[in-house]
């Protein structure tokens, strides 16, 4: 009687390995479908007048806490302050 296969290779559960590579391939898939609509709504925007890049640097700044994008703000005055490319303050 031939030995039934063992769901295990070298210590691996194959069967829960296969369910968490399926997972990832059906999550994947997911992203690359609202990656597409993100960029679908991007192009309506266009459309619209807006302009994406400032859209973008919107989006990005949202999803900063207040302190974090003010940091940030102040930092990037500095630089441009440095370079000449805006008057000091104050």
């Amino acid at each position: 009687m031939p030995e039934a296969p063992s769901p295990y290779t070298n210590g691996v559960a194959r069967d829960q390995l296969r369910a968490f590579v399926e997972r990832i391939e059906r999550l994947e898939e997911e992203k690359k479908a609202i990656a597409d609509d993100i960029k679908g709504v991007y192009s309506e925007a266009k459309g619209c007048g807006f302009d994406t890049k400032a859209l973008r640097r919107v989006i990005a700044l949202r999803k900063l806490d207040p302190d974090e994008r003010a940091e940030q703000e102040a930092i990037l005055d500095t630089y441009l302050v440095a370079l000449g490319m805006m008057p000091e303050h104050g």
